[in-house]
């Protein structure tokens, strides 16, 4: 989906315009991957528009640039609140956000520690990630060829530029095969991801979800669709699945910032189910919807005001 340009980018601090946020091409992000980022959404609600997981965010983003010894020249706090502050400068109603810390132009080679530190925020208006009707009639996927990294080899819970080198490999590959997606497997054989989702399982009424050291990202949607599977009653397991439960499952979806909670119908070619939406899926997706978009409270404290 094309990018729809904003009036501003957050830029180490100010408000630079759109067309001239740029960076020299011997920047050391743009040769070794050296960067963190998230990816954050803010809704339309009758307050006007409102971050979901604000904070949580920004202490992943702050995670992940601790893992890789880049310290980010902001606090925790001037971060969210320039996030708040380029939505309001964009006037959007609603949009998708992109904070990015990385390491910029000052000597080339993998020794990444001379270069500066620089962050930007940026928010443009995003429809549905994996398509127009995706959310009601699911999407088609199959597991990749592709694995995702062992342990100790990359670090998968922290959200890093140069990781995504293996979801951009997983979702070429699903769409050469006329697919939405691809499913990846960690290193032993065990159901990991999506390319950028989590994945949910339901099986005899049971939702199952892979466990962090399943070399996932711990997804901040995938945290919410855990607390809301509880408040509506339904036992939710993190454990190891083995690839054939995907076939054998009652229903399967993805979750994530831009995914949001989007059923999937068939895996591999086989319908998941009877092939489309099943009914827990979409009990979890009313519930989502109606908080985000404050048809019901904010039971959770999920959603943080643009304009307070």
């Amino acid at each position: 989906m094309p990018i729809s340009k904003a009036e501003v980018i957050w830029f180490n601090g100010e408000f630079v315009p759109w067309d001239e946020a740029k960076i020299h091409v011997l920047s050391h992000v743009l040769h070794y991957g050296s960067s963190v980022f998230e990816g954050i959404r803010a809704y339309k609600t009758e307050r006007g528009p409102a971050v979901l997981g604000l904070m949580p965010h920004v202490d992943r983003l702050f995670f992940s640039a601790k893992v890789i010894r880049m310290e980010i020249p902001y606090s925790k706090q001037e971060i969210a609140e320039a996030i708040k502050a380029t939505i309001r400068r964009n006037r959007h109603e609603a949009c998708y956000i992109r904070p990015l810390v990385f390491r910029g132009y000052d000597t080339l080679g993998v020794f990444p520690l001379n270069c500066p530190v620089e962050t930007v925020i940026a928010t443009w208006e995003w429809g549905a990630y994996l398509g127009a009707g995706a959310l009601e009639q699911g999407v088609d996927v199959g597991v990749s060829s592709w694995r995702r990294m062992a342990p100790d080899t990359l670090m998968a819970m922290a959200k890093i530029g140069g990781q995504y080198v293996n979801s951009q490999l997983a979702v070429m590959e699903a769409r050469a095969r006329g697919l939405a997606e691809g499913i990846v497997l960690d290193v032993y054989g065990y159901v990991s991801e999506g390319s950028g989702e989590n994945i949910f399982v339901v099986y005899d009424g049971i939702i199952y979800t892979p466990p962090l050291s399943a070399s996932i990202l711990g997804g901040i949607t995938r945290r919410i669709v855990l607390q809301l599977a509880e408040d509506l009653g339904y036992p939710v397991r993190e454990q190891n699945i083995p690839r054939e439960m995907l076939y054998a499952a009652d229903e399967v979806f993805f979750t994530g910032t831009a995914a949001e909670i989007t059923p999937i119908r068939t895996i591999d070619g086989l319908p998941v189910g009877a092939g489309g939406r099943g009914p827990i899926t979409k009990q979890l997706q009313d519930e989502f919807f109606a908080i985000i978009e404050g048809r019901k409270p904010d039971r959770h404290g999920w959603l943080t005001p643009v304009y307070e």
